[in-house]
């Protein structure tokens, strides 16, 4: 199979190492000096500089040759750019060809899903998301990783388990695009609240729980925001038209756990450093690195507050966030709610 990936942050660059042991994969960059370092050093330097770009994996700076590279019949194309630049690539694709995105949220201004950008901008694409549970480093180092290639066309979803199922990398398909992508999209968000519950319990152990309060957030708080937050997930899911057991899947429940527990979550990162008092601006520019949940938040409430979707703590981590609330006023407002039945 002929696969282009478009675009090289981590996990384009991981995925696409993975898939040139089997298939002609083409890595493109927009960057021709960043891509011209790349083949020079035989690694991405800037987003993932552990992992060795093997020979057999080409590398690009010419979005249209890249394209072309996928573009016949059993080729695949995969973008691997952030939520903001998705509309711009479908756009730029011919019909008919088949379309893998890995970037996960709620477009910023329209509050729109992948698939329904895709609808809306190349109705004739054929097209599905790759999401699940999974940090870059990991998959480009061959660690066992899980993944769901979702769409509506099922042979799609299979040409994904084509390209990247492997021994060290399993691929599931489903037919459920839209639970899988609001699983990717809010799993971002109740990151950044995990984040900054466990922030605030490291502060706390760290200068002695009398100094900080002795309701502290601590493990039991972790286990409630991951639980409830699942909880926020599969209510806007299936207001929206998803299945309910796809949040009990890898893109679900599977993602939320690694995203919110992972010490290489980016989203938790965030939760960590506001936990700490940082501005926002300066934990962006510290990472390096897009922390979609950060873009999504927003997003996500006001998509939930036009179906009716109650959704308190995605809407407490928005008030972080636009430094309207503080973390520790965040966990007292969640705990104070009135108590309601659990289902």
């Amino acid at each position: 199979m002929k696969i282009s990936v478009l675009g090289a942050g981590a996990w384009g660059t991981a995925l696409a190492i993975q898939a040139s042991a089997r298939h002609e994969v083409m890595l493109w960059a927009r960057d021709a000096a960043a891509v011209a370092v790349m083949r020079a050093s035989a690694r991405n330097s800037q987003y993932l500089p552990e992992a060795v770009l093997p020979a057999s994996l080409a590398l690009s700076s010419d979005l249209a040759a890249a394209v072309a590279h996928a573009t016949q019949a059993d080729g695949l194309i995969v973008v691997a750019t952030p939520m903001a630049a998705l509309r711009s690539m479908l756009t730029g694709l011919p019909d008919g060809a088949r379309v893998l995105w890995l970037c996960k949220g709620f477009e910023a201004g329209t509050g729109l899903l992948g698939h329904e950008i895709a609808r809306e901008v190349q109705p004739r694409l054929r097209v599905g998301i790759l999401s699940g549970p999974s940090f870059a480093q990991e998959v480009a180092a061959g660690q066992p990783t899980a993944l769901v290639a979702a769409s509506e066309d099922a042979e799609l979803a299979q040409a994904a388990v084509t390209a990247f199922h492997s021994d060290r990398l399993r691929v599931y398909t489903s037919l459920d695009p839209v639970g899988v992508e609001v699983g990717g999209a809010v799993k971002n968000v109740m990151a950044i609240a995990v984040g900054t519950a466990d922030g605030l319990r490291l502060r706390a152990e760290r200068i002695g729980l009398s100094a900080a309060g002795a309701d502290a957030p601590g493990l039991n708080a972790r286990a409630a925001l991951i639980t409830r937050g699942l909880a926020e997930m599969l209510r806007l899911g299936l207001a929206l038209g998803a299945r309910a057991e796809t949040f009990m899947g890898l893109s679900g429940m599977g993602d939320l756990v690694l995203t919110a527990t992972g010490d290489l979550s980016r989203n938790r990162r965030v939760g960590l450093l506001l936990a700490e008092g940082l501005p926002l601006e300066k934990i962006l520019h510290q990472l390096g690195h897009v922390a979609e949940g950060v873009y999504s938040a927003p997003t996500v409430l006001a998509r939930a507050r036009l179906k009716g979707v109650e959704m308190p703590i995605t809407e407490a981590v928005v008030q972080v966030l636009d430094g309207r609330l503080s973390p520790a006023a965040a966990v007292d407002l969640l705990m104070g709610r009135q108590a309601k039945a659990e289902h």
